[in-house]
């Protein structure tokens, strides 16, 4: 008699050392979305993205998307990069059936980490599907943390100024949830350290101010690009292409085409948070756009 079908099983957590710092990807959920197109290009370049996807043997309608969150241990404070989705799908109506439930705390825990481990929390934009692990129920997740949030991104969702009409539940997500903390949190712009080691990077343009993360121990380094790129062979073949959830399109190609010529130049290594699990890997030129590489073993050795 065959054994019983045990269903898929994915890898969600993954960790290695960088220098004297400890870093562990964990994803928090994943979701199967409808299609490419018109998402990335919209409707102009539909058949140049369905050839694209085929050339590199991925589906054009149907894509694997996850959320893959960063914790740092520098070996003084353990500093988490984005919360996931969390209970937003559950708390709110909109969401249910767009976003998957969110399993970070969980997940951390398999991992060794419990909520009140975490000494910062650091939030790259205010997008739901970073925010949404933040709280539950109204209340912090991480009770121990001090927040760090980028100033010009809390600025633009706290004040709600030419807020576009596909982010204004967004806005309210950010107010419910992320300015009530803004008492524990520290402001920050490009250039500035999260803690030693950790440095922030201008990122803008996925949302107004969002911001990447250089992550350097012992001259070993990952950048944490958060969603400068939101797929791992349309974003690079094509980074010219807009993405529809991009809240400024040619700020973010500009963003996208900068940081991918940063990476590939200084042979960076990239934590990305909508890249496929791990989340890690390189980036390197080919011809006039760019390659993912991903991570095999060079962190393990």
């Amino acid at each position: 008699m065959a054994a019983a079908m045990q269903g898929e099983m994915l890898p969600n957590i993954y960790r290695f050392k960088l220098g004297g710092f400890e870093v562990a990807t964990i994803m928090d959920s994943h979701v199967i979305r409808p299609g490419l197109t018109p998402s990335f290009g919209g409707e102009a370049h539909a058949d140049e993205v369905k050839a694209l996807a085929a050339a590199n043997r991925i589906e054009a309608d149907r894509y694997f998307h996850p959320f893959t969150p960063t914790v740092v241990n520098t070996g003084k404070e353990l500093v988490l990069f984005d919360t996931g989705n969390g209970s937003l799908s559950a708390e709110n109506e909109q969401l249910k059936g767009r976003l998957p439930p969110g399993q970070l705390v969980a997940r951390m825990a398999q991992a060794g980490y419990k909520p009140e481990d975490v000494d910062v929390v650091v939030i790259t934009h205010g997008h739901p599907d970073h925010i949404g692990g933040l709280t539950k129920g109204g209340q912090p997740v991480f009770p121990n943390a001090r927040y760090v949030f980028g100033a010009a991104e809390f600025d633009f969702w706290n004040k709600g100024e030419n807020v576009r009409e596909a982010r204004k539940f967004n806005r309210e997500l950010y107010v419910k949830i992320v300015v009530p903390l803004a008492n524990r949190a520290t402001m920050i712009k490009p250039g500035d350290t999260v803690v030693p080691g950790i440095t922030a990077v201008d990122a803008l343009g996925h949302s107004p101010g969002m911001l990447a993360f250089m992550i350097e121990s012992e001259g070993k380094r990952v950048l944490n690009w958060a969603d400068s790129c939101g797929h791992y062979v349309v974003s690079l073949q094509r980074p010219d292409l807009h993405l529809d959830v991009d809240d400024d399109k040619e700020k973010a190609v500009a963003t996208r085409k900068r940081i991918l010529d940063m990476v590939a130049t200084e042979k960076l290594f990239v934590a990305g948070f909508h890249m496929p699990f791990p989340g890690l890997g390189y980036v390197e030129k080919a011809g006039s756009a760019y390659r993912w590489v991903p991570h095999s073993y060079q962190l393990n050795l």
